[in-house]
């Protein structure tokens, strides 16, 4: 049972955080540049230079709140359970 706990807590955690890093990189390049993202930095007509960007400040945004978000979720669950989920310790 608590291991979907976990599940449960780290997708649902995990998902916030894309959506609020997602916002919130989006937001910088409008701020940055006065344009919006590249929708499909794939596409042939946006520059390499700015889908490269794009992938690395978007990347970089989802990595760091997945991070965050877990650790916190983490935290969270420890005080409920009274031990990290096991997903998540060094013997898993």
């Amino acid at each position: 049972m608590r291991i979907w706990a976990w599940r449960i807590i780290a997708t649902v955690s995990a998902l916030l955080a894309a959506e609020v890093a997602q916002r919130g990189v989006t937001a910088a390049w409008r701020a940055a540049t006065g344009e919006d993202p590249p929708t499909v930095p794939e596409d042939q007509e946006t520059s390499w230079g700015e889908a490269l960007t794009w992938a690395l400040l978007s990347g970089a945004a989802m990595g760091v709140a997945r991070l965050v978000v877990t650790r916190r979720a983490a935290h969270y669950y420890i005080r409920a359970v009274g031990e990290l989920p096991e997903e998540l310790t060094h013997e898993a």
